[in-house]
């Protein structure tokens, strides 16, 4: 009598296995002003990032690996929607005024600082695909009841960031006086895999870790100043934050090991920007905290060292091991990437701007990204103090090796050939006037097409001149 159940058990289990396979667990692991160089793997001498470094040693690690913004919010909804900034209006950090421009040549466009309700979000999509969907750590696309990550396709979320140590949750959730927020966001992670090994399921775990302000566990600050600075690495507290996140990549693949279903998820690590570092050979007057060398400038400026990040993939048994790729890779292509995984469904009315990469990690020896170009628009003014500026209004676009940054206050252009001038010295825009000119059709195309807002002129500017307010209190 039994026979028969049996015996469809035994004919179903392998296409359920063959449909786990197809549809794999996605965990994205995401740092907070990450710089490029600051991993092992992409070339510190200094910090140390054994997990990290294990995980491109074990999957696939992009050199051309790429955030939509400058700063943290714009690459967050590039992620989250997979648009670029002008479709959602997010380019930058909070408003216009929190920098000066008052004294600058253009007015900033206005920006966006909740992700619009009508975006489908990743986790949206995916949930609507059968994944459990789950956020621990920084959100930053809405601080209102309404744009809470729970609200936007997530099933579990806790929010958190502003401080490393006496935090702040939203639920409010307790924990031992001490804790350590990448370790305190860790432990709910790995407590989601646990009850979720069955998958499919995406965790995105965003880390409020390395960002300001500096503070880490005591005993990893120590071990750090007993170690010599190796180039512009050389701050024991930064190294001691990176650490934590370090170990929460070690703690995430431990488990997904010790559970049997490494094979079965896609582990995803990269950072919201660039390092903050590489001000000061650029002439800019603020602190570096680290250094983004070879690469020019850091967070904030549209420079290579503020827009490219570490970028790693790792997929046991289908990402080929210790493989390198010179794809360039975006935070839009996440989206699309993650929704081929799972196989479902583009949510209808919504643009998609970034690629799939599931081909290219599968194959990357033999199959490359079929795309001309990736762009970026930032039509406002991100301060440095003393009256310095990490940028001001520029837009750009690479294309193959080239990259092209044009003003959007006097429209000059910077051309550069990232093969061989990655430090961006050498402004080939006067000498190959030819190629600057085919990108420059190519970025006003996009502009036009994604109906990217312009920053206009500023019609009273305030002048550094310009008398301040006396003091009574002279001395």
């Amino acid at each position: 009598m039994n026979s028969v159940p049996l015996l469809l058990s035994a004919l179903l289990l392998p296409l359920a296995a063959v449909r786990a396979a197809d549809h794999p667990n996605i965990v994205f692991i995401l740092a907070d002003d990450l710089g490029y160089t600051d991993v092992s793997a992409y070339g510190s001498k200094y910090y140390e990032t054994p997990n990290i470094d294990r995980l491109a040693q074990e999957g696939l690690k992009f050199t051309n690996g790429y955030t939509n913004g400058p700063n943290c919010q714009p690459t967050r909804a590039a992620l989250i929607s997979g648009q670029y900034g002008p479709r959602t209006g997010i380019y930058t950090v909070g408003g216009i005024e929190r920098f000066n421009w008052r004294s600058q040549a253009l007015r900033p466009v206005d920006n966006v600082v909740s992700l619009p309700a009508e975006k489908v979000t990743i986790a949206q999509a995916l949930k609507g695909a059968g994944y459990a969907t789950a956020l621990f750590g920084k959100w930053h696309l809405g601080g209102k009841p309404e744009a809470h990550p729970s609200k936007r396709g997530f099933d579990e979320a806790i929010v958190s960031n502003g401080r490393h140590f006496n935090f702040t949750t939203d639920p409010k959730v307790s924990y031992p006086e001490g804790t350590y927020l990448a370790d305190f966001l860790t432990d709910r992670a790995v407590d989601f895999i646990e009850r979720h090994k069955d998958g499919p399921f995406f965790l995105y775990l965003p880390h409020f870790g390395v960002h300001a302000p500096y503070e880490a566990k005591p005993e990893l600050i120590a071990k750090f100043k007993a170690k010599p600075a190796a180039g512009g690495h050389h701050d024991p507290v930064y190294a001691a934050m990176l650490s934590s996140v370090d170990e929460s990549v070690g703690r995430i693949t431990a488990k997904l090991d010790q559970l049997g279903i490494s094979e079965n998820t896609v582990v995803i690590f990269s950072s919201d920007n660039g390092g903050v570092g590489g001000y000061q050979r650029e002439g800019i007057q603020a602190k570096d905290t680290t250094d983004n060398a070879p690469l020019k400038g850091g967070k904030g400026t549209l420079n290579e060292g503020g827009i490219r990040a570490p970028y790693v993939f790792r997929w046991k048994g289908t990402i080929p091991a210790g493989t390198v790729s010179n794809q360039p890779i975006a935070s839009i292509d996440l989206y699309p990437s993650a929704l081929e995984l799972a196989g479902a469904k583009k949510p209808e009315n919504h643009v998609l701007d970034g690629v799939s990469y599931v081909s290219h990690l599968k194959d990357p020896a033999h199959t490359k990204v079929e795309r001309d170009a990736l762009f970026w628009h930032f039509p406002g003014y991100l301060g440095a103090g003393n009256n310095t500026w990490r940028t001001k209004p520029v837009s750009v676009v690479r294309s193959s090796q080239w990259k092209l940054i044009q003003s959007l206050e006097d429209r000059s252009l910077q051309l550069y050939d990232l093969e061989a001038d990655l430090g961006e010295k050498n402004n080939l825009a006067s000498a190959n006037p030819e190629k600057a000119q085919e990108l420059l059709g190519k970025l006003d195309a996009w502009r036009e097409q994604v109906k990217a807002a312009l920053p206009t002129k500023n019609e009273k500017p305030e002048t550094d001149a310009a008398p301040k307010k006396k003091n009574k209190r002279r001395k």
